[in-house]
């Protein structure tokens, strides 16, 4: 058996692990939150900027948590930082369903976070070590994508779990989504793996002695043009993304008009179309760099914003909310495998926690402006147009990202194919040339 889960062949399940872990602790821990916020929001007596800073809280965790979670899954194996922070996540959504006022409400989404930035990080590092630079893309956004099974479900079922429980339904909701993501962490620690037997991944030869030279590199990636670049693309895409997220419902119940059902109804639509984003882009992105995969994604999400706020249409909110979801939940798997693409597997989860900061600082922004916005004007109209203005500056940043470590990777496994050659890179020399 031990010599099976340290297969290569064993990434499969090592991809579906990771894909359970953030469907439960990011996907649930966050997401949920916006299929919630309307009863909470009530039932607790807050205002729109409350609810914004309560998802502020929950990002704030997330992004100290995702630098710090990165470092240590570096030094401690993704595997136990996966696990802790998938219960940890569960924790903090029974708490934030337990809570009876702003303070215990803000401790259960910080909890919450924490435990998401855990889980995210490390996860999608880790495909770094499991997939070569022809799937990396696609293993990184399918990862990611597990949210959007959270969208999936938590679009029908939390009206009904509201509609049965009352008042204090939305408590209930949170009850469920901490037992299904205690559940997802006993089986990451059960079943997920660090590495492959080789310390490979699928046919890389990687000699163990040049590994363990190789230092952290946290000055490295600190100084990396690269890593600054995609920092700032991923906290213009965060500013927004989260925008549209958090103030999904809200925006179709209390501005629009729209019963929960039809609410829920396009969020299950949101939800199935999020299935598809990480297989889709992760390929594209294998294809035409990471970058350039990127700029489309935010492109699209700008229009999507648009017809958000200017098309309030059944029709329109659909096809918002289709576009949406073909495209938002797959950018931090593209982030993820550039990450692993530019630094190698041993610091792919440093770089990505690295990166993530800049994405919590732009989650963190978001929802309070767009609260903010929305206090002041009394609809969330303007609040959606500067979620699609920040995305096409985020589009424009993305068109100049360059990454000559991917293209010179997957130009050498291209070449050995071609060739009939067995592939053998050292990716060991890669992280080395990165730190």
């Amino acid at each position: 058996m031990a010599r099976f889960t340290r297969s290569p062949r064993y990434r499969w399940v090592v991809l579906f692990m990771g894909f359970l872990g953030v469907f439960g602790a990011l996907g649930f821990g966050r997401f949920g939150y916006s299929a919630i916020l309307p009863s909470m929001q009530k039932d607790l007596d807050i205002t729109s900027a409350a609810a914004g800073s309560l998802a502020s809280w929950n990002l704030g965790g997330y992004v100290v948590m995702c630098a710090i979670g990165g470092i240590l899954a570096s030094r401690f194996g993704p595997r136990k930082i996966v696990s802790i922070g998938t219960v940890l996540a569960a924790v903090g959504m029974l708490v934030t369903g337990l809570a009876g006022g702003m303070v215990s409400a803000s401790a259960g989404r910080l909890l919450t976070g924490l435990g998401g930035g855990m889980c995210l990080v490390p996860s999608v590092a880790l495909m770094s070590a499991w997939f070569d630079a022809r799937r990396r893309g696609l293993a990184s956004g399918i990862v990611t994508s597990g949210s959007a099974l959270a969208l999936v479900i938590a679009g029908p079922i939390v009206p009904r779990i509201i509609e049965v429980g009352g008042i204090h339904g939305w408590r209930w909701a949170w009850f469920f989504f901490a037992a299904l993501t205690f559940i997802v962490g006993i089986l990451t620690i059960a079943l997920q793996r660090d590495r492959p037997r080789d310390a490979s991944n699928a046919g890389t030869k990687v000699t163990c002695a040049k590994v363990t030279k190789v230092p952290l590199g946290l000055g490295g990636i600190a100084r990396s043009r690269y890593a600054w670049h995609i920092g700032f693309i991923y906290m213009m895409f965060g500013f927004s993304y989260m925008i549209y997220f958090t103030f999904f419902q809200k925006r179709l119940t209390a501005d629009l008009g729209f019963s929960s059902q039809s609410a829920g109804f396009i969020f299950l639509i949101m939800g199935i179309a999020s299935l598809l984003c990480g297989v889709i882009w992760g390929t594209i992105s294998d294809r035409i760099g990471r970058g350039r995969a990127i700029a489309v994604m935010c492109l699209a999400q700008a229009g999507a914003a648009v017809l958000f706020a200017l098309w309030p249409t059944t029709a329109g909110l659909i096809i918002s909310a289709a576009i949406y979801g073909l495209c938002s939940l797959a950018v931090p798997g593209i982030v993820g495998a550039g990450c692993g693409d530019q630094f190698g597997p041993v610091l792919a989860s440093a770089s990505l926690g690295f990166v993530t900061i800049f994405l919590g600082v732009g989650q963190v922004a978001g929802p309070y402006s767009a609260g903010k916005m929305e206090d002041i004007f009394g609809t969330l109209t303007y609040s959606y147009l500067l979620a699609a203005g920040v995305f096409f500056i985020g589009t424009v940043l993305a068109l100049f990202l360059k990454e000559t470590r991917w293209a010179s990777e997957l130009a050498q496994v291209r070449a050995r194919e071609r060739g009939g050659q067995k592939r053998t890179v050292e990716v060991a020399e890669n992280v080395c040339s990165s730190a």
